[in-house]
């Protein structure tokens, strides 16, 4: 959160286009409510941990879809990742994860499981994405972010 003015944020912006409910939830109290999450370690440093509504809270963990990209990355047959959280009867949510093979691999149901396993040996086990959804292509902004909104509503 920003600390803002007790009046309105000067400089900061005046609100979002025909969606008052978003700068309700936007400014309380004085404050600015960027939606980020953060950390701070034991030397005092500030870690970004992600959107706040791109966190997935799986079994009472909160879990960064980038840890998990990040991670699934780091197998030599993944080109590209996303991941979200997906509902769950048991657990709330799920991680999901989107992936784009490197030329030349085909995905399977061996190929997910050896994933999955790579992942839970790179991060914490409750983080491996328990779905895998092998694709061509993923949604992105006209600057290459990754839409995580557009595949939440998939």
């Amino acid at each position: 959160a920003i600390k803002t003015s007790d009046s309105w944020p000067a400089g900061l912006f005046h609100g979002y286009l025909r969606d008052g409910a978003l700068v309700t939830d936007a400014f309380r109290n004085g404050w600015y409510y960027t939606g980020d999450t953060a950390s701070r370690d034991a030397d005092g440093y500030l870690w970004f941990v992600g959107r706040s509504d791109d966190l997935i809270s799986s079994a009472g963990y909160r879990i960064s879809p980038f840890e998990v990209e990040s991670a699934l990355l780091e197998h030599d047959k993944i080109m590209e990742s996303a991941v979200i959280g997906v509902p769950d009867q048991t657990r709330g949510q799920l991680v999901k994860a989107y992936i784009i093979l490197a030329d030349g691999v085909e995905g399977s149901d061996a190929l997910a499981a050896e994933i999955q396993e790579f992942c839970k040996n790179l991060t914490a086990p409750y983080k491996y994405p328990r779905e895998i959804e092998f694709e061509e292509t993923l949604p992105k902004t006209i600057s290459g972010k990754i839409r995580r909104v557009a595949l939440r509503e998939t």
